[in-house]
């Protein structure tokens, strides 16, 4: 059962929507406004890889452009593209522990103490 993407023309809102018959096909509803007028849309697709891809890709010099082991931020980035690249979502804890953890490091890098 395919899953589709549709726009409505009526409140312009995009919604996927699971169309189990080929009459749902047909005649498929907005299910934010009831419209019916909907246009199906491209949908954004997932290229499964291999792990041995992704660590190759993770290898590759020009996937380290603007890494600057300096700066939190860039770090912060890079690990967030790192999580990305090898398709492990670390959660919203990871993120708010690398957003600590560069506060605290600007924070000492400007002279300041961490804790206050």
């Amino acid at each position: 059962m395919p899953i589709y993407e549709y726009r409505c023309e009526t409140c312009k809102r995009k919604s996927s929507l699971l169309l189990r018959s080929h009459e749902e096909r047909a005649r498929p509803v907005c299910p934010h406004c009831g419209g019916r007028e909907l246009r199906r849309v491209f949908s954004r697709f997932a290229m499964v890889r291999s792990e041995e891809d992704r660590m190759e890709r993770l290898a590759d010099p020009s996937n380290w452009s603007g890494l600057d082991e300096n700066d939190p931020k860039s770090m912060v980035q890079w690990a967030k593209r790192m999580g990305r690249e090898m398709g492990e979502e670390a959660g919203e804890d990871f993120d708010q522990m690398l957003e600590e953890g560069m506060d605290k490091e600007m924070s000492a890098s400007k002279g300041s103490s961490p804790e206050g």
